[in-house]
């Protein structure tokens, strides 16, 4: 095939993709005879079908005296399974095309697949993707070496500033709580292969399995293909909840360390998966700090006293409350004035709310820019993944502009009122006078 047919068939498919993401997404949800969940997107566009299979195995199931396990586990998942060692996965996923990819963060485990929809290929593809998840190795020598250089890397990586600043955070923010929970030197060298063993057989069950399909099938090829991925993993029972976040007390913590820069973060816990008050905290933060050169905290701390070259705001939501988190990095000598001023700006945010400008450029940027959100498998996926795994309403990508468009001035400030309140505020700063 030339170059210009090569070109005119990227740009056919990518159209295709866009249109099907502006036409909308209709999510088919169902139960597996396995007790797994499914949630399905049929998208013709590409000759290509993603896959990605959550569970509740993220760091916060870690055992308090073990932080570190469900990143190791959900690392050696990959490295050997069934009849096959790590090299022979990687040759034959190399020679059908496909990738698995996936991690563990504070909430989940994802493995995930991407394959060519042609039946030769996925088919093959998909067996390797239900050994991974059901018949994982865990190699001791795969396991000797994988946690030294898990270690290796936690320490060097507890040399940087930023590091330290996060981990810092995190520890004031949630203490004893799962989400506070972190690997350390200790905790790492204290893990066993049989403990990894005995995680994946608690967490990685049927019935806490959140299983994502997005891509080139029918509803009874992807029902076949959600059976076929989880039946053979032990049936289970969901992890209990974890622990409602409380709030911390709130404070200042300095860490000495000799960089140039100071790393400061600034927050609290703040916001869980499905609140109600989503739409407005989203909107009002785009002109508090996550708006980039247009948010008053980029104006205030960078363009008019050159304090820091990036500044940014957040929230995070999760199972249980997630960050709202101002960071930003300065000279060390000008990290007490940066500060200040963050802290002004972000009172002051408090106090106004956006002006009708702000809220207007807010919606108007958010809802033009959503559309690519959804404009490839991959991000289709991830947020389908993500309603799935919440448990999200299925039209909650339908409904997206419309709620943005909604939400008032009144509303942001009542949200931020209720979700940011100063006292409960940490401040980290690692490298500061």
């Amino acid at each position: 095939m030339d170059k210009m047919k090569q070109k005119l068939l990227l740009a056919l498919s990518l159209f295709a993709v866009i249109q099907f993401a502006q036409a909308g997404v209709r999510i088919d949800h169902w139960q597996a005879p396995s007790g797994a969940r499914v949630y399905f997107v049929e998208s013709r566009a590409l000759p290509i079908v993603d896959v990605q299979v959550d569970f509740t195995a993220g760091a916060a199931q870690d055992p308090a005296d073990k932080a570190g396990l469900a990143q190791l586990t959900r690392g050696l998942m990959d490295l050997g399974a069934g009849g096959m060692d790590e090299n022979e996965v990687a040759m034959k996923l190399a020679d059908l095309g496909a990738r698995l990819g996936g991690g563990a963060d504070t909430d989940r485990a994802s493995v995930s697949l991407r394959t060519l929809a042609m039946p030769e290929k996925r088919t093959a593809a998909f067996a390797i993707l239900r050994a991974v998840l059901a018949e994982p190795r865990f190699d001791e020598a795969v396991f000797e070496r994988e946690r030294t250089r898990t270690v290796a890397a936690l320490r060097e990586s507890l040399t940087r500033p930023e590091t330290i600043a996060s981990r810092a955070f995190w520890a004031a923010l949630y203490g004893d709580h799962p989400y506070g929970r972190q690997p350390t030197v200790d905790s790492l060298g204290q893990l066993a292969i049989d403990d990894l063993r005995s995680f994946h057989a608690a967490r990685y069950t049927a019935r806490s399995a959140v299983v994502t399909i997005v891509g080139a099938l029918s509803r009874a090829e992807a029902e076949a293909l959600a059976q076929q991925l989880t039946e053979a993993l032990p049936a289970g029972e969901l992890p209990a909840p974890i622990a409602a976040a409380t709030l911390p007390q709130g404070g200042e913590l300095r860490l000495p360390h000799p960089a140039a820069q100071a790393h400061i973060q600034v927050g609290l816990p703040a916001l869980k998966r499905g609140d109600p008050d989503f739409y407005a905290l989203m909107v009002g933060n785009y002109s508090l700090g996550g708006g980039g050169f247009v948010s008053r905290l980029m104006k205030e701390v960078r363009d008019k006293r050159g304090f820091a070259y990036s500044v940014y705001s957040y929230f995070a939501p999760m199972k249980e409350a997630g960050p709202f988190q101002i960071g930003l990095q300065t000279k060390r000598e000008q990290a007490k004035d940066a500060l200040k001023v963050a802290r002004d700006e972000l009172q002051r945010f408090l106090a106004e709310g956006p002006s009708a400008d702000e809220l207007r450029a807010a919606k108007a940027n958010i809802v033009g820019s959503f559309p690519l959100r959804l404009d490839s498998n991959r991000k289709i996926l991830d947020n389908v993944a993500a309603i799935a795994f919440y448990g999200l309403p299925l039209d909650y990508l339908d409904t997206y502009a419309a709620n943005v468009q909604k939400v008032t001035a009144a509303e942001v400030r009542a949200a931020f009122a209720r979700h940011v309140k100063p006292e409960h505020l940490v401040t980290v700063v690692v490298a500061g006078d």
